[in-house]
C-alpha cells in the first residue's frame, strides 16, 4: 500500500470500518437465528464475539489490535455516559426509585464482597499468583460493563497488576452469558412459582412516558423526527446533531483538563500520588457525567430566567449517540478479549463469575420478595439481567415477562439507576485502596478493602430493607 493511503486509511479508519461489518452482521444473525433472540443475545455481543473469532486470537481472518480497541472502550465509555446525563429528564425520588438505587448499589458491594473473598482466598492459598483484590472486579464488569471494568483494570496495570485491562473485560463478557442464557433459563423456572403480572397500560401516566422512552432507546422503534419546543431553527443554524456533538466534546475536554490537573498536583506527592492520578483516569466517566449534569443544570436555570432561549440538548439524538457508543463499546470490549489471559486465569475468572451470577441472581429474588413485594418475576429479571450485563439486557429480559412494559419496573430500573450513581460514590474510593496495598506493599490494605465493603453494605441493605411505614393492624 502506498505512503499516501497508509495515511488516509490507517488502522482506527479499519477499526471502524470492521466493528461497524461485524455490528451488520451481528443484526442479521440475530433476524436470521431464532436461538440467538431465545437467549435475547443483543447484536453488538453477537458482533463482538464475531470478532473474538475472527481475530488474531481465533482464525486470523481480521486484525484489530487488542489495545488500540481498548482505547476505543475507555472513550466510547466516557462519551456514552456523557450523552446519557446531558439529556432531560425528570429527576423524581419517590420511595420504589430510592429502593431501587439502594438495591444497585447493595448488589453491587455483594458482588464486590464475594469477589474480594474469593481472590484473597485464592492469592493465599491455592493460586498465589492472584491479584488478592482482582475481586473488585467482579461489581465492576458484571454491574457496570466492560467500560468501567476495563477502565480500572487498565489504571491497576500501571501500579502492576497483570492482565487488568482484559480480566476486566473477559469478566464483563462473562457477565453477558450469565445474563442471557442463566436469565432465559432462570425466567423459565421462576415464572411457575411467581406467574407475570398482568397491568392495565396508564397512557397518561409519567411512568408510561418513561416505558415508552426506554422502548424507543434501546430497541430501535421508530420515531419521528421533530423539532422540540424552544430549539434552534434548523435551515439557520448548525446542524442539531452538530449541537449534541458540540456540547458532548466541550464537556470531555473539560474532563480531560480537569484530570490533568489533579495529577500534576497529586505528581508532587510521589508514588502515593502518581498512582492515585491514574486510578483517577479511569473514573473519567464519572467526571464526565458530573459535569454534564452541571451543564444541563445550568442550561434549564438560564432557560428559566430568560437568558438562554433555545433548547440545546436534544433528547432524541443523545439517545441515539450513547446507543451507538454503547453498541459499538460492547462490540470492541469482546473482540478485544485475550485468550491468553483466559486461558491463564480460568480457575479464578470460572470462580469469580459463577460465584456472581448465583448472588446476583439470589438477592435480586430476594429483593423482588422483601423490598417491592409485587410484580416479584418482573423485578427479578430486570436486576438480574442488568448487573449482569446491561440495562439493554435487563430490559430485554423484562420483556419476556412484560412485553408491553405494562409494570413501573423499567421506570425504576432507568431513574433508579441515576440515584445510584451518587450512592455508589463511596465505592470509587474504596477501588483505591488496592492499589496502595500493591505500590506500598501494604497487603493489609486488601483486608481493608473488604472492610470498608462490608461496612458499607450492612449500611445499604439496612436502609434497603428499613421500611418506615407502620404495619396495617
Amino acid at each position: 500500500m502506498s505512503e499516501v493511503m497508509q495515511t488516509m486509511w490507517g488502522p482506527g479508519i479499519f477499526d471502524a470500518v470492521i466493528l461497524s461489518v461485524l455490528l451488520l452482521a451481528g443484526q442479521i444473525l440475530k433476524r436470521k437465528i431464532p436461538f440467538l433472540n431465545t437467549f435475547l443475545l443483543p447484536s453488538a455481543i453477537i458482533a463482538g464475539f464475531l470478532g473474538l473469532l475472527l481475530g488474531s486470537d481465533g482464525i486470523g481472518l481480521i486484525h484489530l489490535d487488542q489495545e488500540r480497541l481498548g482505547v476505543y472502550v475507555y472513550h466510547l465509555l466516557g462519551l456514552g455516559f456523557i450523552s446519557l446525563a446531558l439529556k432531560d429528564r425528570e429527576m423524581t425520588a419517590s420511595r420504589p426509585i430510592v429502593k431501587t438505587g439502594l438495591f444497585i448499589v447493595t448488589v453491587y458491594l455483594l458482588q464486590g464482597i464475594i469477589g474480594s473473598i474469593i481472590t484473597i482466598t485464592a492469592a493465599y492459598t491455592f493460586l498465589p499468583d492472584t491479584f488478592p483484590s482482582l475481586g473488585l472486579l467482579l461489581p465492576l464488569g458484571f454491574g457496570q460493563g466492560p467500560g468501567q471494568a476495563y477502565s480500572i483494570g487498565r489504571s491497576w496495570e500501571s501500579a502492576g497488576v497483570k492482565f487488568g485491562g482484559s480480566l476486566g473485560l473477559t469478566i464483563a463478557t462473562m457477565g453477558f452469558v450469565w445474563a442471557t442464557f442463566g436469565g432465559v433459563i432462570a425466567a423459565n423456572i421462576l415464572k411457575k412459582k411467581y406467574p407475570p403480572t398482568a397491568l392495565p397500560v396508564s397512557p397518561g401516566s409519567s411512568g408510561a412516558q418513561v416505558s415508552r422512552e426506554v422502548i424507543a432507546n434501546l430497541f430501535g422503534e421508530p420515531e419521528t423526527p421533530q423539532e422540540e419546543q424552544g430549539e434552534l431553527n434548523l435551515s439557520n443554524m448548525i446542524d442539531i446533531g452538530t449541537r449534541q456533538l458540540f456540547l458532548i466534546g466541550f464537556i470531555y475536554l473539560a474532563v480531560y483538563l480537569t484530570l490533568y490537573g489533579i495529577s500534576m498536583l497529586l505528581g508532587r506527592l510521589g508514588n502515593v500520588g502518581a498512582n492515585l492520578a491514574n486510578v483517577l483516569w479511569g473514573f473519567h466517566f464519572v467526571f464526565g457525567t458530573m459535569y454534564a449534569i452541571i451543564v444541563k443544570l445550568a442550561m434549564a436555570r438560564l432557560r428559566k430566567r430568560g437568558v438562554m432561549h433555545h433548547v440545546y440538548n436534544n433528547n432524541r439524538i443523545l439517545s441515539r449517540i450513547s446507543g451507538t457508543s454503547f453498541d459499538y463499546m460492547v462490540a470492541a470490549s469482546i473482540a478485544a478479549i485475550s485468550v491468553e489471559v483466559i486461558l491463564d486465569s480460568w480457575i479464578i475468572l470460572l470462580l469469580l463469575t459463577a460465584a456472581g451470577g448465583i448472588i446476583t441472581l439470589w438477592f435480586s429474588l430476594y429483593a423482588a420478595r422483601k423490598v417491592f413485594k409485587k410484580d416479584i418475576l418482573e423485578y427479578t429479571l430486570g436486576f438480574f439481567g442488568t448487573y449482569t450485563g446491561t440495562l439493554s439486557t435487563g430490559m430485554a429480559l423484562l420483556r419476556t415477562v412484560d412485553p408491553s412494559f405494562r409494570t413501573k419496573v423499567a421506570d425504576h430500573l432507568v431513574l433508579g439507576g441515576g440515584l445510584a450513581l451518587f450512592f455508589a460514590f463511596p465505592l470509587l474510593l474504596i477501588l483505591n485502596l488496592p492499589v496502595i496495598a500493591l505500590t506500598e506493599n501494604k497487603p493489609e490494605f486488601h483486608f481493608y478493602a473488604l472492610a470498608a465493603l462490608v461496612v458499607y453494605c450492612a449500611l445499604t441493605a439496612f436502609f434497603l430493607f428499613f421500611d418506615r411505614k407502620p404495619k396495617a393492624r
